[in-house]
């Protein structure tokens, strides 16, 4: 009995037993609830192939899928300080900052690239949602002003691509004092006569849509972004009133105007080309006038078919 049992019957339910299947292989779109082969989600750009919900991407990957050829070069970063108040709720600061670089293998929730476009160079900041929800702090400010010093620098047009729940809270009044300071970057770009160009992603939402976020150009964001400043639920609690359907989502901002173009992220990247070619290439600026000198030449050689009167002075016209 003890034979059957040691050694029979392990070696019948390894023989039956079915090989253990990956857990990462299948992933559920939260819009539609479909299960999703992983590869083929991929290959879609983690768009869902049964509803269209757009999931989140990371940084890297969304650098990757813009840039030509998916090549580009990152720009370093200024050091700074990384927990100047020294702050702790449940965790020290500190130690969420570690965490959340652990998780993601950056430093933080910005990273600048740049590289071409259509053969265009141009600079990118992204944010990645899953380094504290994408907020903006210290590093985030200061990345977006080696962000728009880099553009001009190198005559580029910038792309922002914000991600974020807003202000980092962690860093107190130091996180909302990145507000101005990204605005004065935004303004660098433009005053140099530069492009700036603004992706809306899922979410972007507290100091960062009330700053550089809705300062573009042009205003582009993917289906179904939640774009806005407060939460709904929030805003329902203080105006005491049901909001709209769809209300802070993309398609809603472009109806009332406050977007440029809701694009799908499959068509991203072409779109982007083409308004920083539109922008960037002037053209054949010689052949314009040519073009003019030889009509004007035209009219003057063509006798007039009307009556010509023939030109008097003031005392002959008395």
């Amino acid at each position: 009995m003890n034979w059957i049992s040691n050694y029979v019957r392990p070696k019948i339910r390894a023989l039956v037993k079915k090989p253990e299947v990956p857990d990462n292989l299948w992933e559920k779109c939260p819009e539609c609830g479909q299960m999703i082969f992983h590869r083929e989600l991929e290959n879609a750009g983690r768009v869902c192939p049964h509803c269209t919900y757009h999931m989140r991407i990371d940084a890297k990957t969304r650098l990757a899928m813009l840039f030509d050829d998916g090549a580009y070069e990152r720009a370093p970063l200024p050091e700074i300080v990384s927990d100047p108040l020294k702050f702790r709720d449940r965790k020290r600061y500190s130690e969420r900052l570690r965490e959340s670089a652990a998780k993601i293998g950056e430093k933080d929730a910005i990273i600048v690239a740049t590289g071409t476009m259509g053969g265009h160079a141009t600079v990118i900041a992204a944010f990645n949602f899953a380094f504290m929800g994408g907020s903006m702090g210290i590093a985030v400010g200061e990345g977006l002003l080696a962000a728009a010093r880099l553009a001009v620098e190198q005559e580029a047009p910038l792309i922002v691509i914000p991600s974020s729940g807003g202000a980092r809270m962690q860093e107190g009044i130091l996180s909302l004092m990145q507000m101005p300071r990204s605005v004065i970057a935004v303004d660098m770009v433009k005053e140099a006569g530069l492009p700036y160009i603004v992706l809306l992603t899922d979410p972007t939402t507290g100091g960062v849509s009330a700053s550089f976020a809705m300062l573009g150009d042009i205003a582009i964001a993917e289906p179904g972004a939640v774009i806005g400043f407060a939460g709904a639920r929030v805003i329902e609690e203080t105006i005491r009133e049901t909001l709209p359907e769809g209300f802070q989502r993309a398609e809603y901002l472009l109806e009332h105007g406050m977007v440029d173009m809701v694009v799908h992220r499959n068509e991203l990247r072409d779109t982007l080309v083409r308004i920083i070619s539109l922008l960037r290439d002037t053209g054949p600026r010689d052949e314009i006038p040519a073009i003019a000198e030889i009509e004007i030449e035209e009219l003057h050689d063509k006798p007039h078919s009307g009556h010509h009167a023939e030109p008097v002075d003031g005392a002959d016209a008395e």
